[in-house]
């Protein structure tokens, strides 16, 4: 038995015992689903090959979880293999890869057994390999490629062959005959509301809206009136007629359709059939990952058949960086392939030149790329989710050559140093200038620590000159140590951006002094850390946030200082890098994100007919009964005048006063079993008495004005519950909800038992609920609210107001006393915030006939979870490490830029070239002037107003306006008295002056926003100004 696998011994494995940590797994889960982890969970992986490539992948799967993780490779460490491989170390140089690397990738995931594959051969005895549901191998001869991969075909047994030479890569794959895909997209099922289905079996979505279908997919039908047979019965093929309309075949038999209805996707599982390796090596099923290098992957599946033939010529020899006798013979090798292949390919001479020239070079960001890449194909055969790669992906990034030094021979050959797999590529100058580079990153999350890892490798910010700087505000949790690496269990509670830092300091030395920590958010409010003379010291800014408002943030600082900015994101498998280049590009603030999904009032209040509806109740209720009304509560007692003043600025004033009176007054527990009547009595009055409420108005066979049934297409008709203790969501919500209360007063629930829920509840009398018929509900949202205030009317105007100030204590009378109000955490479970919103959306839907959603489900719609996984993040990481390349070598030319978008689940690559920044111009003295609307801006020192006026005219545009944030400093329009004594002070002195607000000692510029005409007498939009102060 290996160390790593007494490691593991005796260590619980909840994967294989059907169960799933959620507590770790739960981004990762609502990627792949509990059905996919359960069926990874059952699959034993052997990764063959401990490069950077092999490790990158061996680290994705290990993370994911599955029920062991097998690695092979009994060759020994090379000071080279550093250059990607980040969990070795100087000292392991000698010893075999696969017996050092095994105990680092074992503590990624203590529910993954990691061990060494026992033998120092995988091809001798081939039988071996029945031990594993999928053999990855990388650093592989293709002759033992070959052997291997074709046993495995024919014993059931999944492939992907993966490998990485300089910028250029692929993956193949192999999972037999008839594999089964059961969910190609991981997108969820979409569903929809009928209006009309016709006698040719087009339905047509309620309302024009758009059913999110496409050809090919497969719907089931409930709820149908006058179509019944439709309803239960086996899924229908769909074929799309428009955005609104579908067809569903032949509809003949069936009657005719009366009203309603509901259709909702199903997903179908796919058959694919896969060829064993050799037959594909001859006639390869291609995939393309680039559409502007459509001839590519033929070229490339040539030339990587000619590099493993030269390697078998050379006894393992790969020809040596820019040798021009080796590039000469691997040229003539791919000739003879590419004459003899069944398919005629003709070469770039200088593409396999180029293959030549590289092909010791080993890149940490291509290793990340396909080691995300790969690892997501393995997980795609043992879960049997998304659809797989089929069956070759070519991949380079020729583009992130630099052009700014030599690349020879003599600069590309090795030093024997950590850094020679990146140095056969880019030559030893290009590495002094990856070393004494200046970054910045923001955010040491997911991406941020795959970001951290790749710099470690590539050598960044080590020189004489480099510095990495990294902030991040954020403590480690649990949830955290799934897809964010450098992390490790005794981590939790730490701050990210500290253990990140030593983290990458161990696995390259060079970063000792070159890396600052920070805890910082970059914001307005920490201006005077990230101030002027930090800006100013960056060479460029990486983000790597999860969030738009700080996204935008770094990125305007990166405009205002004229900084490249690498921006990229994740959802599940989805991710995208944007490039933003000082000049060149537009920002990322230059387009905009749609916006988040909201709900109508009126459907939340009183007309849900979706889980999400309920969902967005049940979390409002939340916030209302749990945090709002203790904070008003708080404020009230806190605040002086706080009903005079500060709560007739907020609106909605009655439910505010009614919510202070009874928390500080009528509904005010002294102990828990108050809290369990209280909590008894909002169940009452939300799932009874309002529902009995809303059917008054609004009977079941009641009709709108224009004869139509009230209660159809949307408004789905409720039916009030009774309470039942041996319901689970009834009983959830009365213990969530006590609980929930007593936190907010401080009274403990321990010790409280069933029989004590029980017997409180048993003695409660519930009065009968009578429907009020004063009360008016609104119908829809377009119809006034007919409980708003009439218009004009004020507080002090409204005597049922009046009344309830009366009754409310006076803050004097609870003199030291206030409230705790819960702020939401969705992920911790034993903190109730979760079951109480589970149980009350799940309540509301028992109401309204809506399928209810589990407690996973629910926290994630909540909780606004993003999804994620390791696979999708290293990918990205390597895509923006490949663009950082250029911004370093300092290309200016957009068209050998990329954004990135990718999808690991369908599998789709897509780049582009990024947008140019808006440019414009205006007529000056001496003619045109053209001027860049993002990046421009006049600079000047801190003049007199006088000067700054006429320091526009001179260039030919007369000033009619000059603001400086929300002041407005100088109007053409302002009568000379009021600008006398303006125009004789400086522009730091006017804009303190008018705003009234100090310039901050940090601050060493002022931005002004200027209106002028020019030439033409025309109104021109003109870049702002920054003036320098001191100067």
């Amino acid at each position: 038995m290996t160390d790593v696998e007494m490691q593991n011994d005796g260590l619980e494995q909840p994967l294989q015992n059907g169960g799933i940590d959620e507590s770790l797994y739960s981004r990762q889960l609502y990627v792949l689903g509990h059905e996919a982890m359960k069926r990874m969970g059952k699959s034993s992986v052997l990764v063959a090959g401990l490069k950077g490539l092999g490790v990158e992948i061996a680290k994705n799967i290990a993370l994911a979880g599955v029920k062991s993780l097998t690695l092979f490779d009994p060759a020994p460490v090379a000071i080279s293999d550093l250059s990607s491989q980040f969990f070795l170390h100087l000292e392991d140089v000698g010893k075999p890869r696969a017996s050092v690397t095994a105990p680092r990738v074992a503590e990624l995931n203590s529910y993954t057994p990691v061990e060494v594959h026992p033998s120092n051969d995988l091809v001798s005895d081939l039988s071996q390999l029945r031990s594993y549901q999928v053999v990855v191998l990388t650093s592989t001869s293709l002759k033992h490629q070959r052997a291997i991969a074709d046993y495995c075909h024919q014993n059931g047994i999944f492939v992907v062959i993966a490998d990485t030479f300089g910028m250029f890569g692929s993956v193949f794959t192999d999972f037999g005959k008839n594999f089964t895909v059961v969910d190609p997209t991981g997108e969820d099922p979409v569903s929809g509301i009928i209006s009309d289905i016709d006698a040719d079996g087009l339905v047509t979505a309620l309302d024009e809206t758009r059913h999110g279908l496409e050809d090919g997919d497969h719907v089931t039908f409930s709820e149908v009136e006058g179509m019944q047979g439709l309803n239960g019965a086996d899924p229908r093929k769909v074929t799309v007629k428009g955005p609104y309309t579908f067809s569903i075949g032949d509809v003949s038999g069936l009657g005719e359709y009366k009203r309603g209805g509901l259709f909702t996707q199903v997903k179908m599982p796919k058959q694919i059939d896969f060829e064993p390796f050799s037959s594909q090596l001859q006639k390869p099923d291609l995939m393309i990952s680039d559409y502007a290098k459509l001839a590519r992957p033929q070229q490339l599946h040539i030339g990587f058949q000619a590099l493993h033939a030269f390697a078998e010529k050379q006894h393992g020899r790969l020809p040596g960086p820019h040798v021009e006798e080796d590039a000469l013979e691997l040229l003539k090798i791919a000739h003879d392939l590419a004459g003899n292949a069944q398919e005629k390919v003709e070469l770039d001479d200088n593409l396999i030149r180029e293959l030549s020239y590289q092909a010791r070079g080993d890149l940490s960001p291509m290793a990340a790329l396909f080691g995300g890449l790969a690892a997501q194909e393995v997980l795609k055969a043992v879960s049997a989710k998304f659809n797989p790669i089929k069956q070759w992906l070519y991949f380079d990034s020729l583009e992130s050559l630099p052009t700014s030094v030599d690349r020879s021979e003599q600069s590309c050959k090795p030093l024997n140093t950590r850094y020679d797999g990146q140095i056969a590529v880019f030559g030893k100058d290009f590495q002094d200038r990856i070393a004494n580079t200046k970054q910045f990153l923001v955010g040491a999350g997911a991406i941020g620590c795959e970001m951290l890892k790749v710099w470690a490798m590539i050598g960044l910010g080590t020189g004489p000159k480099g510095k990495i700087t990294v902030t991040d505000m954020d403590a480690i949790e649990k949830s955290n140590l799934n897809r964010q690496f450098l992390f490790r269990s005794n981590d939790v509670g730490k701050l990210k951006s500290d253990c990140a830092a030593a983290a990458v300091q161990r696995m390259n030395p060079d970063l000792k002094g070159h890396i600052d920590s920070l805890r910082d958010e970059v914001g307005e409010e920490t201006e005077h850390v990230f101030n002027e003379d930090f800006w100013h010291g960056l060479d460029g800014v990486t983000n790597a946030l999860d969030n738009v408002k700080a996204r935008t943030y770094v990125d305007r600082r990166c405009v205002f200082f004229n900084k490249p900015l690498l921006e990229s994101g994740t959802l599940g498998t989805k991710g995208n890098t944007q490039v933003v280049l000082p000049r060149i590009t537009e920002s990322y603030s230059s387009s905009q994100d749609p916006p988040e999904k909201s709900f109508p009032a009126c459907t939340l209040r009183n007309f849900p007919n979706r889980i999400e509806h309920t969902i967005a109740w049940a979390r409002d209720l939340f916030e209302q009964d749990f945090m709002q009304h203790p904070e008003a509560a708080n404020l009230y007692l806190s605040q002086p005048n706080y009903v005079e003043h500060t709560l007739k600025q907020a609106g909605n004033e009655k439910a505010t006063l009614e919510g202070i009176r009874n928390y500080l007054l009528t509904e005010k527990p002294q102990n828990f079993d108050q809290c369990i009547e209280w909590a008894r009595r909002q169940f009452e009055s939300h799932y009874n008495n309002k529902i009995q409420q809303l059917l008054y108005n609004f009977p079941k066979d009641s009709t709108t004005s224009s004869g139509a049934p009230f209660w159809s297409g949307p408004k789905r008709a409720p039916d009030p519950l009774r309470f039942d203790w041996n319901n689970k969501n009834h009983r959830d919500f009365i213990i969530a909800g006590a609980n929930l209360h007593a936190f907010n007063y401080g009274i403990s629930s321990e010790g409280v038992d069933e029989e004590q829920y029980k017997r409180v509840l048993g003695d409660m009398i519930i009065p009968e609920f009578s429907p009020n018929p004063t009360v008016k509900i609104q119908a829809n949202d377009n119809e006034p609210d007919p409980n708003a205030p009439p218009a004009g009317s004020g507080f002090d105007d409204n005597s049922e107001l009046q009344q309830i100030v009366k009754s409310m204590p006076s803050p004097q009378s609870m003199a030291g006393f206030r409230l705790i109000p819960v702020e939401f955490e969705k992920d911790d479970d034993s903190n109730h915030h979760i079951d109480f919103i589970t149980a009350a959306s799940n309540l509301r839907a028992e109401n309204y006939n809506i399928p209810v959603a589990d407690r996973h489900r629910t926290k994630f719609i909540a909780g606004k979870i993003i999804p994620a996984i390791a696979t999708t993040t290293a990918l990205v990481t390597g895509l923006v490490v490949l663009e950082l390349y250029k911004i370093i070598d300092g290309k200016q030319d957009i068209e050998q830029y990329k954004n990135g978008f990718v999808n690991l689940a369908l599998p789709f690559f897509g780049f582009s070239e990024p947008i140019p920044s808006p440019k414009g111009k205006y007529v000056g003295k001496n003619g045109e002037v053209m001027i860049d609307r993002l990046w421009d801006r006049f600079e000047i020192g801190d003049i007199p107003l006088t000067d700054f006026i006429a320091w526009f005219e001179d260039k030919g545009l007369s000033v009619t306006m000059v603001s400086s944030g929300v002041s407005l400093l100088y109007a053409s329009f302002y009568p000379p008295k009021k600008l006398k004594d303006r125009m004789s002070l400086k522009m730091s002195e006017l804009a303190a002056k008018i705003s009234r607000k100090p310039i901050p000692a940090h601050q060493k510029t002022i931005i002004f926003e200027v209106t002028a005409e020019d030439q033409t007498e025309q109104d021109v939009e003109i870049p702002y100004v920054m003036v320098t102060l001191g100067t």
